[in-house]
């Protein structure tokens, strides 16, 4: 049996291996026979998906385009999907494809069916790519690249492009990625990439957000350069954004919304009080300008009042001696000293009220001064705080002035403090001696009307030694007087000096503590702008937040078809785009003996030769 069979004629073989060829020819026949049963059966489409596949040159133009349609159907029969195709391909089963006008008709069975359509060149998609290449500086060619040695730089743009639906660009997020290799990448740089190990090589990532139009960039040392492209995916951005839990960074924010307010209303209290620290300088200045003034009469006067004084004392001291001398005296020229007396008692007189009237504006531009000096705080504020109100962010400039103005204050109110004693000396001093000349005055008129009366009695020479008595002790008093008086006014002349420097500082601080008060009245007014910013800081971080999360939050994105807008039920839509290899020529090698071309039969008849 064995020996038949291997006897059997060729023709029967041969026969016996065809048939299942003429099988195979008849399937399609088979489903086709199945389709046309169908043919007048409506189908019923759940739902499709698109996936569109893009070739791109290496400057990142457009090559070519096929979208690749997986139709859910529902119910067998025949599906409509709308799109333009320059060719078709069935990857479901053998059954041929129709294009319509404006259309595909597929006869499908229940379940997913798969057809690839291929597009021309009017298609675009919604971005526009463009890939450029630097080398060492100078930008090359793609062609140029392969094989090269140097600094790589390569800049990757993607724009809207306003030709196509904007539903695309609007929604969808780009991920571009580049796989480099190694041995021939080094020194990766990239500021919006993220560089990730991918085995023994790197990939560089980038990631383009919906509705943006961005530059990247990608820069590395290259020897003998190759790439294997650029792949970009497109898909939607449809992940749901939760909004963040931001009540401990809102509680933050609320409290410094609350130390702002305690600043803005510390500054208030500050301006307050460098308004009452103005005022109170501005009545220093004038009290000051007062007793400056009354300090410069004293002084001027002082001369007069010493020369006066002088002449009394000479006066007395003459008379006296005069009187000394009895031998051969007229005593009528006695009669002419009461008058003498008189007019130097009223000189007297006249400078006791002089000086009772400077004591007065003495003590009222004393007071002023004392009280504005008083006014000033003791306030002692340290370096620290100091350094704290520069840290708080106040106008730096102002807040010098502010620290400027403190230094001057407690300095003029250290220097007054340590000259107080000798201001408050002054008005017992000045009382003094104006009692002291009036009670004078009114002595050498007791003396005149005594000398009056005696001359007019006088008979014997018994009444004129009392007379030379009473005029020399008279004369020696004076002279002490005149003496304490010239000291005194010595003193008012050289306090009178100084004091015009502390006049002239105290100038100084009116002027410093009124800029001041106008730099807090900006302070405040920019602390008080700082509070009402800040005041509802935390319901804007949540608005702006909630703005962010609105912007690329394309959760409730509803799919659309990218190559007909008459497709409904749309589930998904991506791209897979990728631009072309860079890569060396490869030389060819010929090969010594070309292989014989054989087909089917042929090496079925050499098997049976072998046999």
């Amino acid at each position: 049996m064995m020996m038949k069979m291997k006897r059997l004629p060729v023709a029967a073989l041969a026969v016996l291996l065809v048939a299942p060829s003429f099988l195979v020819d008849a399937a399609p026949q088979t489903i086709a026979a199945q389709a046309a049963s169908n043919t007048h059966t409506e189908g019923e489409l759940a739902s499709k998906e698109e996936v569109i596949y893009a070739n791109l040159l290496a400057d990142g133009s457009l090559d070519q385009m096929y979208i690749v349609n997986t139709l859910h159907v529902s119910k067998a029969g025949t599906i409509m999907d709308y799109g333009n195709y320059n060719s078709l391909k069935n990857l479901t089963d053998l059954t041929e494809l129709e294009q319509m006008e404006d259309h595909v008709q597929v006869e499908a069975e229940k379940g997913p069916f798969y057809y690839q359509g291929n597009v021309d060149g009017t298609m675009q998609l919604p971005w526009d790519i463009t890939v450029t290449y630097f080398l060492d500086g100078k930008e090359v060619s793609p062609d140029e690249l392969a094989g090269a040695d140097g600094s790589l730089e390569i800049n990757i743009e993607t724009q809207a492009n306003d030709d196509v639906d904007p539903a695309f660009f609007e929604n969808y997020l780009l991920q571009i990625s580049m796989l480099l290799e190694e041995g021939v990448y080094s020194n990766i740089e990239t500021e919006e990439g993220m560089i990730a190990n991918a085995g023994k090589n790197k990939q560089v990532t980038f990631t383009v957000m919906p509705e943006q139009e961005e530059k990247l960039s990608l820069s590395a040392d290259v020897v003998d350069f190759e790439s294997d492209g650029i792949e970009i995916a497109a898909v939607p951005s449809t992940m749901s954004i939760d909004s963040p839990d931001i009540e401990e960074i809102t509680s933050e924010f609320n409290s410094l919304s609350d130390a702002i307010k305690e600043i803005d209303n510390g500054v208030g209290e500050l301006k307050n009080g460098i308004s009452e620290l103005n005022s109170g300088v501005a009545s220093l200045y004038d009290g000051s300008g007062q007793f400056r003034n009354g300090m410069s009469e004293l002084a001027g006067s002082s001369g007069e009042l010493v020369n006066g004084s002088k002449a009394i004392d000479q006066a007395l001291s003459e008379i006296s001696r005069s009187l000394q001398v009895t031998d051969n005296m007229d005593l009528g020229d006695l009669n002419s000293l009461p008058q003498g007396l008189t007019q130097i008692a009223e000189g007297l007189h006249e400078t006791s009220v002089g000086l009772s009237t400077l004591r007065e504006n003495y003590t009222l531009a004393y007071e002023s001064l004392d009280e504005a000096m008083r006014a000033i705080p003791d306030h002692q504020i340290s370096e620290s705080d100091i350094q704290s109100l520069y840290e708080s962010g106040a106008d730096p400039a102002v807040v010098e002035k502010l620290v400027d103005t403190y230094a001057a204050a407690q300095k003029a109110k250290g220097t007054y403090t340590a000259v107080a004693a000798a201001f408050a000396a002054v008005d017992s001093t000045l009382n003094e001696v104006s009692s002291a000349t009036k009670e004078m005055g009114d002595t050498l008129k007791s003396i005149a009307n005594g000398l009056s009366s005696s001359l007019a009695n006088m008979d014997s020479m018994d009444s004129l030694t009392q007379l030379q008595q009473g005029l020399a002790e008279l004369s020696a008093n004076y002279s002490e007087f005149h003496s304490g008086l010239v000291s005194y006014t010595n003193g008012v002349g050289e306090l009178s000096s100084s004091y015009n420097e502390i006049h002239s500082g105290i100038g100084e601080l009116s002027g410093g503590t009124n800029e001041l008060e106008n730099g807090t009245g900006e302070l405040r007014s920019g602390t008080t702008k700082l509070y009402d910013a800040t005041s509802n800081l935390p319901e804007q971080m949540q608005e702006e937040i909630d703005a962010m999360i609105s912007e690329y939050d394309k959760s409730d994105f509803e799919a659309v078809s990218f190559v007909s807008d008459k497709n409904e039920n749309v589930n998904t839509v991506q791209f897979v785009i990728k631009t072309e290899a860079i890569k060396k020529e490869e030389q060819e090698v010929k090969e010594d003996a070309e292989e014989k071309e054989e087909n089917f039969w042929t090496r079925l008849m050499d098997l049976f030769r072998r046999g």
